[in-house]
């Protein structure tokens, strides 16, 4: 087996590491921390940072650090091609970006506030217009591994082609995995609606309140019982207090968090999912020991996201 825990941080790329396509959102994100309580109708300091992110980005690039292949897809305003694919080069991912012409890239202005809540101000911009047909055979022929978010299913008019997607990367020996990523769009879309454009999907990574918004239930274990019942694989994340996971055969564990500092959660989750995906597609088979070492890794990699600020790994780490 090949070893995937580094502890110095980035695995090295070789030959044999899995492909993963991951399809989905770009974003600029603008990242403010206020000094104090907001001020209406006047000024409040704050700390503001601007970096990329975008829940899919943020994956790819915390999969390429991990020691995968990525292939990403994904569309920006046409003045920004060159800025973000140079980005995700510097992630060491192979970008596959198309321009538009009329909607602006994707942004959100993250305000963190003192205990660490985030409110998120979210314009899909260029985001909007991406679709899973912009992912062909040929994409698919060379891949292991295919990944998106919900946020590339709210918008979109067709919601059918998601489970066209998911069968197409099956038909090619593809996996599929998906992070929900929003539980008011969740609320918004329809649980339902979502659950039949997911449906076949062989991994989901939704956090707590995506897993409530996604099964009604409330605490973790019933949480997971419930979408195992539908997937074979489940990891619910649970911020502060660390990872509930399940399978369809009947493995359940539980792990806390490694967070020991937290400067800014954003991306947190992008984190833990693209390494705890890490281990699994570079094992043949997913016992439990397997699994344990892939949420193990996930929470270490969701630990070093958090102690700085932006949501991509540093192209130095």
């Amino acid at each position: 087996m090949r070893e995937v825990v580094s502890e110095l941080g980035a695995t090295p790329v070789s030959a044999g590491s899995p492909r993963v396509v991951v399809f989905g959102d770009v974003i600029d994100d603008i990242i403010v921390t206020p000094s104090g309580d907001i001020r209406p109708d006047t000024d409040t300091p704050a700390r503001i940072v601007r970096t990329a992110g975008g829940s899919a980005a943020n994956s790819a690039a915390w999969l390429a650090w991990a020691g995968c292949h990525v292939d990403f897809v994904g569309r920006v305003h046409v003045t920004d091609l060159e800025r973000h694919r140079a980005l995700l080069v510097e992630a060491r991912v192979s970008p596959h970006l198309l321009g538009e012409p009329d909607l602006p890239t994707g942004a959100i202005v993250v305000i963190v506030s003192a205990d660490g809540a985030r409110t998120m101000l979210t314009q899909r911009g260029a985001n909007a217009a991406l679709s899973p047909r912009d992912i062909g055979p040929e994409r698919l022929a060379r891949a292991h591994h295919l990944h998106f978010t919900g946020y590339s299913i709210f918008r979109h008019a067709r919601t059918a082609d998601f489970p066209d997607l998911i069968r197409r990367a099956h038909d090619a020996d593809v996996t599929v995995s998906v992070d929900p990523g929003s539980a008011g769009f969740i609320a918004d879309f329809g649980r339902d609606r979502f659950l039949e454009a997911i449906g076949e999907a062989d991994i989901v990574v939704p956090n707590l309140d995506e897993g409530r918004a996604l099964t009604g239930r409330s605490d973790p274990p019933s949480i997971v019982e419930s979408l195992v019942e539908r997937f074979p694989l489940v990891a619910l994340t649970l911020g502060r207090d660390g990872v509930v996971l399940g399978t369809n055969d009947g493995i359940r564990l539980s792990a806390p968090s490694k967070a020991t500092r937290a400067v800014d959660t954003t991306g947190a989750g992008d984190a833990f999912c693209a390494s705890f995906l890490s281990v699994v597609l570079h094992e043949p088979v997913r016992d439990r020991d397997v699994l344990e070492r892939a949420v193990s890794r996930g929470l270490d990699t969701a630990a070093r996201a958090v102690a700085v600020v932006g949501a991509r790994p540093s192209p130095t780490a």
